[in-house]
């Protein structure tokens, strides 16, 4: 286990044994005390574009920081043609429909690195976490309720990053309601998805590129440590 002191909290953190022959891992960080002041990022469209411009028409499927992501999926049973890692998702509604989905200055931060590093990335308020986060394989009948969707029930090859009390994600594609990212809150906790096949430092570079655009766009503090969390 890992312990993040950020935001005057101390979290708990770790990914279960089980998932050991799977090597999924971590590298999370925070964002503390936000004023909500409503920047963009510096260059906001420009880095847009050239996201767009640079995977052009290019076969996602194949580009290096999203198939073994894919090939993670399929291994745990998920299909990723049918649910795609988070970041997948965002860069096709991005290069196929050209749209950037708007929903508040800290999301908005968050998805922006998480398109420029090519690597998923999750938000949660911090205020509604009960330590310890882990990591682990989903319990079959398990509850979970997704941003935007209706409640399931998990069958058991999902896994997913949970604390004392409730599931805070399907990783390494979707996030929970229950902690989901509102205007007003305080403190953001980062978490950026590794699988085989990316580089641990890809994604450490991606938490803390998450961690700076928010800090700008919000006007909050970053945090200065950042947890790589592995098996």
């Amino acid at each position: 286990m890992k312990l993040l002191k950020c935001c005057g909290r101390t979290l708990e953190l770790g990914v279960s044994r089980e998932l050991s022959s799977y090597g999924p891992f971590l590298a999370v960080t925070a964002v503390c005390s936000l004023r909500w002041c409503g920047r963009e990022p510096e260059g906001f469209d420009s880095i847009i574009e050239s996201v767009t411009s640079k995977l052009g028409s290019s076969d996602l499927r194949e580009h290096p920081l999203i198939k073994p992501y894919r090939k993670f999926m399929w291994r745990i049973g998920i299909d990723p043609t049918k649910v795609r890692p988070s970041h997948e998702a965002l860069l096709r509604r991005l290069l196929f429909r050209r749209e950037f989905p708007r929903i508040n200055t800290v999301v908005d931060a968050g998805n922006l690195a998480s398109i420029e590093a090519m690597i998923p990335i999750g938000l949660y308020n911090m205020e509604l976490l009960k330590p310890p986060l882990l990591l682990r394989r989903a319990r079959s009948g398990e509850v979970f309720e997704p941003i935007g969707g209706k409640l399931r029930k998990l069958q058991g090859n999902e896994i997913v990053l949970s604390d004392a009390e409730k599931i805070l994600h399907i990783f390494p594609y979707r996030d929970s309601q229950k902690t989901m990212i509102v205007e007003g809150i305080r403190d953001v906790l980062v978490v950026a998805a590794g699988v085989p096949g990316v580089p641990e430092e890809d994604v450490v570079k991606a938490a803390v590129l998450a961690r700076k655009y928010i800090a700008r766009s919000a006007c909050g503090e970053e945090c200065g440590d950042v947890q790589l969390v592995t098996s």
